[in-house]
Protein backbone atom coordinates (compact mmCIF):
# COMPACT_ATOMS: atom_id res chain seq x y z
CA UNK A 1 0.00 0.00 0.00
CA UNK A 2 0.75 3.65 -0.63
CA UNK A 3 1.28 4.41 3.03
CA UNK A 4 3.70 1.80 3.98
CA UNK A 5 6.34 3.50 1.37
CA UNK A 6 8.01 6.17 3.04
CA UNK A 7 10.82 8.00 2.12
CA UNK A 8 13.81 8.01 3.87
CA UNK A 9 13.71 10.56 5.66
CA UNK A 10 10.47 10.37 6.72
CA UNK A 11 7.84 12.36 5.41
CA UNK A 12 4.44 13.61 5.79
CA UNK A 13 1.83 11.93 3.38
CA UNK A 14 -0.25 14.03 1.48
CA UNK A 15 -4.26 13.94 3.01
CA UNK A 16 -6.11 12.08 0.21
CA UNK A 17 -8.52 14.92 0.38
CA UNK A 18 -8.62 18.90 0.99
CA UNK A 19 -8.35 19.98 4.09
CA UNK A 20 -11.85 21.20 4.49
CA UNK A 21 -13.46 18.16 2.83
CA UNK A 22 -14.68 16.71 6.35
CA UNK A 23 -16.84 19.41 7.36
CA UNK A 24 -18.76 20.15 9.01
CA UNK A 25 -18.36 16.44 10.90
CA UNK A 26 -14.48 17.60 11.51
CA UNK A 27 -13.36 21.14 10.86
CA UNK A 28 -10.57 22.73 8.32
CA UNK A 29 -9.15 23.98 12.07
CA UNK A 30 -9.37 20.32 13.56
CA UNK A 31 -7.76 18.96 10.29
CA UNK A 32 -5.03 21.90 10.05
CA UNK A 33 -4.13 21.17 13.90
CA UNK A 34 -4.01 17.42 14.16
CA UNK A 35 -2.55 17.01 10.41
CA UNK A 36 -0.04 20.08 10.29
CA UNK A 37 0.83 19.84 14.44
CA UNK A 38 0.31 16.44 15.43
CA UNK A 39 0.78 14.06 12.45
CA UNK A 40 3.69 16.30 11.49
CA UNK A 41 5.66 16.52 14.59
CA UNK A 42 5.81 12.80 14.94
CA UNK A 43 7.62 12.68 11.69
CA UNK A 44 10.16 15.12 12.82
CA UNK A 45 10.22 13.30 16.12
CA UNK A 46 10.87 10.09 14.23
CA UNK A 47 13.90 11.40 12.04
CA UNK A 48 15.92 12.83 14.44
CA UNK A 49 15.71 9.64 16.37
CA UNK A 50 16.73 7.60 13.48
CA UNK A 51 19.24 10.54 12.22
CA UNK A 52 22.45 7.98 13.80
CA UNK A 53 20.73 4.60 13.22
CA UNK A 54 20.89 4.35 9.69
CA UNK A 55 19.46 0.61 9.68
CA UNK A 56 16.74 2.09 11.22
CA UNK A 57 16.21 4.97 9.29
CA UNK A 58 16.42 2.91 5.95
CA UNK A 59 13.58 0.69 6.49
CA UNK A 60 10.12 1.18 5.41
CA UNK A 61 7.50 2.39 7.82
CA UNK A 62 5.67 -1.09 8.50
CA UNK A 63 8.90 -3.17 8.87
CA UNK A 64 10.25 -0.28 11.32
CA UNK A 65 7.37 -0.74 13.28
CA UNK A 66 7.36 -4.63 13.49
CA UNK A 67 11.25 -4.52 13.94
CA UNK A 68 11.21 -2.25 17.08
CA UNK A 69 7.44 -3.22 18.74
CA UNK A 70 8.16 -4.16 22.10
CA UNK A 71 11.40 -2.87 22.52
CA UNK A 72 12.33 -0.97 25.33
CA UNK A 73 15.09 0.93 24.34
CA UNK A 74 13.53 1.76 20.92
CA UNK A 75 10.04 2.43 22.65
CA UNK A 76 10.79 6.54 21.39
CA UNK A 77 11.13 5.09 17.66
CA UNK A 78 8.03 3.13 18.46
CA UNK A 79 5.66 5.33 19.36
CA UNK A 80 6.29 8.40 16.92
CA UNK A 81 6.94 5.36 13.90
CA UNK A 82 3.45 4.17 14.89
CA UNK A 83 1.74 7.38 15.26
CA UNK A 84 2.68 8.14 11.71
CA UNK A 85 0.96 4.88 10.49
CA UNK A 86 -1.96 5.10 12.09
CA UNK A 87 -2.39 8.48 11.47
CA UNK A 88 -1.90 7.69 7.84
CA UNK A 89 -4.65 4.87 8.07
CA UNK A 90 -6.78 7.33 9.90
CA UNK A 91 -7.19 9.51 7.27
CA UNK A 92 -7.79 7.26 4.72
CA UNK A 93 -10.22 5.51 6.97
CA UNK A 94 -12.95 8.71 6.27
CA UNK A 95 -13.49 10.36 3.05
CA UNK A 96 -16.02 13.37 2.31
CA UNK A 97 -19.85 11.97 2.52
CA UNK A 98 -18.97 8.72 3.52
CA UNK A 99 -20.78 6.72 6.11
CA UNK A 100 -23.60 4.25 5.65
CA UNK A 101 -23.15 0.23 5.13
CA UNK A 102 -20.25 -1.21 3.17
CA UNK A 103 -21.42 -3.53 0.53
CA UNK A 104 -20.29 -6.74 -1.35
CA UNK A 105 -18.16 -8.92 0.78
CA UNK A 106 -17.08 -6.72 3.74
CA UNK A 107 -20.92 -6.28 4.69
CA UNK A 108 -21.07 -10.34 3.92
CA UNK A 109 -17.91 -10.62 6.64
CA UNK A 110 -19.30 -8.07 8.69
CA UNK A 111 -23.13 -10.58 9.03
CA UNK A 112 -20.83 -13.13 9.85
CA UNK A 113 -18.47 -11.72 12.18
CA UNK A 114 -20.58 -9.89 14.51
CA UNK A 115 -24.31 -11.09 13.79
CA UNK A 116 -25.30 -7.70 11.61
CA UNK A 117 -24.09 -4.19 10.78
CA UNK A 118 -26.08 -2.69 13.42
CA UNK A 119 -24.22 -5.15 16.11
CA UNK A 120 -20.70 -4.16 14.31
CA UNK A 121 -21.66 -0.11 14.91
CA UNK A 122 -22.09 -1.47 18.66
CA UNK A 123 -19.12 -2.99 19.17
CA UNK A 124 -16.96 -0.37 17.34
CA UNK A 125 -18.54 2.41 19.11
CA UNK A 126 -18.41 0.80 23.03
CA UNK A 127 -14.12 0.25 21.75
CA UNK A 128 -14.48 3.91 21.26
CA UNK A 129 -15.97 5.06 24.30
CA UNK A 130 -14.13 2.55 26.37
CA UNK A 131 -10.78 3.21 25.48
CA UNK A 132 -9.44 5.38 28.59
CA UNK A 133 -7.15 8.33 27.71
CA UNK A 134 -5.83 7.92 24.30
CA UNK A 135 -5.76 5.71 21.63
CA UNK A 136 -7.58 3.78 18.79
CA UNK A 137 -10.00 2.02 17.90
CA UNK A 138 -10.17 -0.90 14.44
CA UNK A 139 -11.41 -3.02 12.92
CA UNK A 140 -9.42 -5.95 11.76
CA UNK A 141 -9.27 -9.18 10.33
CA UNK A 142 -8.16 -11.87 12.70
CA UNK A 143 -7.71 -15.29 10.97
CA UNK A 144 -10.77 -15.83 9.05
CA UNK A 145 -12.87 -13.25 10.65
CA UNK A 146 -13.41 -9.82 11.48
CA UNK A 147 -12.90 -8.28 14.77
CA UNK A 148 -13.01 -5.34 16.58
CA UNK A 149 -10.36 -4.07 18.63
CA UNK A 150 -8.83 -0.97 20.49
CA UNK A 151 -5.27 0.06 21.37
CA UNK A 152 -3.83 2.51 23.53
CA UNK A 153 -1.66 5.23 23.02
CA UNK A 154 0.95 4.85 19.75
CA UNK A 155 -0.18 0.83 19.65
CA UNK A 156 -1.28 -0.84 16.19
CA UNK A 157 -2.64 -4.17 15.85
CA UNK A 158 -0.25 -3.73 12.85
CA UNK A 159 2.82 -4.61 15.23
CA UNK A 160 0.89 -7.89 16.34
CA UNK A 161 0.42 -9.76 12.91
CA UNK A 162 -3.53 -8.75 12.61
CA UNK A 163 -4.62 -6.91 9.39
CA UNK A 164 -6.13 -3.75 9.93
CA UNK A 165 -8.69 -3.00 7.71
CA UNK A 166 -10.43 0.96 9.21
CA UNK A 167 -9.10 2.85 12.26
CA UNK A 168 -10.67 5.43 13.88
CA UNK A 169 -8.70 8.40 16.33
CA UNK A 170 -10.26 8.65 19.84
CA UNK A 171 -6.87 10.77 21.29
CA UNK A 172 -8.81 14.05 22.50
CA UNK A 173 -6.82 16.13 19.44
CA UNK A 174 -8.80 14.14 17.38
CA UNK A 175 -12.20 15.96 18.20
CA UNK A 176 -12.04 18.29 21.21
CA UNK A 177 -12.04 21.66 19.12
CA UNK A 178 -15.35 19.72 17.52
CA UNK A 179 -17.16 17.92 20.00
CA UNK A 180 -15.36 19.02 23.36
CA UNK A 181 -15.80 16.30 25.44
CA UNK A 182 -18.46 14.53 23.97
CA UNK A 183 -16.65 11.29 22.11
CA UNK A 184 -19.86 9.56 21.71
CA UNK A 185 -21.03 12.28 19.37
CA UNK A 186 -17.63 11.98 17.57
CA UNK A 187 -17.90 8.79 16.82
CA UNK A 188 -21.42 8.54 15.96
CA UNK A 189 -20.30 11.30 12.98
CA UNK A 190 -17.75 9.11 12.17
CA UNK A 191 -19.59 6.26 11.98
CA UNK A 192 -22.58 8.00 9.69
CA UNK A 193 -21.17 10.73 7.64
CA UNK A 194 -17.37 9.83 7.52
CA UNK A 195 -16.32 6.22 7.36
CA UNK A 196 -14.54 5.35 4.33
CA UNK A 197 -15.94 2.05 3.53
CA UNK A 198 -13.96 1.84 0.05
CA UNK A 199 -10.49 1.89 1.80
CA UNK A 200 -12.05 -0.81 4.50
CA UNK A 201 -13.08 -3.06 1.44
CA UNK A 202 -9.66 -2.38 -0.30
CA UNK A 203 -7.40 -3.54 2.91
CA UNK A 204 -9.47 -6.65 3.20
CA UNK A 205 -8.90 -7.67 -1.24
Amino acid sequence: MLITKQATPFQLPALPYADDALAPHISKNTLGFHYGKHHKAYVDNLNGLVKDKPDLAAMKLEDLIKKVAGDAANAPVFNNAAQIWNHTFYWNSMKPKGGGQPTGKLLEMINKSFGDFAKFKESFTTAGKTQFGSGWAWLVLDGDKLAVTKTGNADTPMAQGKKCLLTMDVWEHAYYLDYQNKRPDYIAAFLDNLVNWDFAAANLG
